[in-house]
This record gives C-alpha cells, structure tokens and sequence, in this order.
C-alpha cells in the first residue's frame, strides 16, 4: 500500500509517518521545501507550492490514500494578514490536490483530511456528535466550513472522504501542552476565564492510530478524534500542575486579559466544546489514553 501524506514534517505528520512506515507502509509526501526532499525505500519527498498552483504529477503514482495535513498554524496571532494564510493554506492545498487527481490517471480511493472540532458552537451543555449540524460563528468555525466543503469535491471523483475533526492534542514535542505547561513550570499556572469551559483532548499516539485505522478500515465520513473524557479548563491545567508537581493557586485569568494579550485567537482557551468519540469506538477504534491522568503520566511522568 502506498499513502501520499501533505503537512508530513508537522506534529501530527512526523509521528504517522513513524507509525504507518513501522508498519510497512509506503510513503509519498508533499513539501514546500526542495532541501526536505528525501529519497529513501518506502519514504519519497515530492515538491509542491500550492501559492503558485505547482505540484509534482509523479506524487500520486500508484497511491491509494491521501492523508492531508497540510494548513498553516491557527496558534499564532490571528492578524487580518495571518487569518488569510490560516484559510489560503487549506483551502489552495486542497483545491490544487484535487485538480491533480482530476486531470492525471490515478487510483486514489480514499482521502482521510484533518478537521477540527472547532467548529462545534461554544457551548457548555450540549454534548456535541458527528451528527451535529450547527456550526460555531467565529472565525474558526467558519475556517472549517470552507476547509471541510474543499474536502468534499473528492466525492465527484469517486473518492471516499474521511474527516478527522481533531481535538486539543496533547504531545510532547509541540501543540497545546508545551503552551499550557510554559506558566504552570514558572509556578503561576491558573485556570482561563472561569475555567468551566470543557476541553476535548487527545493524545497524540491515539490520533495517528486513529488515523491508521482510518486508512485501514476505509473510513468514509466525518469521525471526532477526541479522548471519551473530556475535562474542563481548570481540571486540565490542575492536573498538569500535579504531574509536573508545581503549585496551582493562582485566580484565573479573565476573559479580557486573554483577549488583549491574545487578540482574536484567544477563543481558542476560552471556546467550550463537549466532543463524543463514541463513533470511533463503535466503528472498533480502541482508545489507549483514555483519561487525562493516563494521558499525562505518559507524556510528562
């Protein structure tokens, strides 16, 4: 099996890559940058520029899957410039994805494309499903519209389209976590706004097996990735608190301070969103990190 992955040097990326070619697995990924390019056994580097409309045809040869990855960053500042990349990125990536497929001869069945689950409306009290239809006004909300409607164009070529919304990830080597822990290590860690919003996390390991056994069992359809115990703010950030065995006594840190030090983007601390993973797990996807605790014994302990 041969898998075309885009974003393959991020976060997420770097670790499937790790689990599909421990796997046996043979990958093909797409960079922005000549001098990533690798040509190894099972692991080929393809140039692309998705600003300029350019890719390399011999990227899709013989592949089955595309996992897409690729999109700017939506943790740094939301200025009306970087908004524009965060939507450009995806939304040109995607597009440019699709007209390769379009115009060259190739056997590509299934596209598994990241999501998020931003774009659940804010909410303490619903406990949001894949059926769910309402979606958040907020500028990230309305990002994953237009990135998940790009998705959907594979379904005109016979393309099975899975859609990976993602929660907060937790890892050790960026993402969430690596912010949440910078205060909590100085010792002044403390909940965000009133820190009852809910925050649906998981772990890394469990979302690039997630994503394996989405390839694996021909997902079609949109699946949350998200742990089946989500916590709110002030239990999350208590508990890295007790791993990292650092104080947490500190009042939290209203909404406005947020807001100026963050500008828009601090949505991104204070949004709520009770996500269930119980789709994954009756399509017999086993969750390993269950609970926060376990999560976090890992990652920190």
């Amino acid at each position: 099996m041969k898998i075309l992955i885009t974003g393959a040097t991020g976060l997420i990326g770097t670790e499937l890559v790790s689990l599909l070619l421990q796997n046996g697995i043979s990958i093909n990924y797409l960079t922005t940058s000549k001098k990533d390019i690798k040509s190894e056994p099972n692991y080929q580097g393809f140039y692309w520029n998705p600003q300029q409309g350019i890719i390399d045809e011999k990227s899709i040869i013989d592949v089955d899957t595309i996992v897409h990855l690729a999109g700017a960053s939506i943790s740094k500042r939301w200025t009306s410039k970087y908004k524009q990349e965060i939507i450009e990125s995806r939304m040109l990536s995607t597009n440019l994805l699709y007209r390769t497929l379009k115009s060259h001869p190739n056997q590509v069945k299934q596209i598994v494309a990241a999501s998020a689950i931003g774009i659940y409306p804010d909410s303490k009290e619903t406990l949001y499903t894949e059926e769910n239809k309402s979606v958040d006004n907020s500028f990230l909300g309305q990002v994953v519209v237009k990135w998940e409607q790009a998705v959907d164009n594979f379904k005109r070529l016979n393309i099975k389209v899975c859609k990976i919304r993602t929660g907060l990830v937790l890892a050790k080597k960026g993402g969430m976590l690596k912010e949440l822990m910078k205060p909590i290590k100085l010792g002044v860690g403390s909940p965000f706004g009133d820190g009852k919003q809910w925050q649906s996390w998981i772990h890394i390991d469990d979302l690039v097996h997630l994503y394996q056994f989405a390839i694996q069992n021909n997902w079609e359809g949109i699946y949350n990735a998200t742990a089946p115990n989500p916590v709110d703010n002030n239990e999350l950030t208590k508990a890295v608190a007790k791993v990292l065995e650092k104080p947490y006594f500190f009042p939290a840190v209203p909404k406005f301070v947020l807001k100026l030090a963050l500008g828009e983007m601090h949505i991104l601390l204070i949004s709520s969103q009770n996500v269930s993973s119980q789709k994954a797990q009756d399509n017999r996807f086993v969750f390993k990190y269950r609970t926060l605790e376990k999560a976090l014994q890992n990652l920190l302990g």
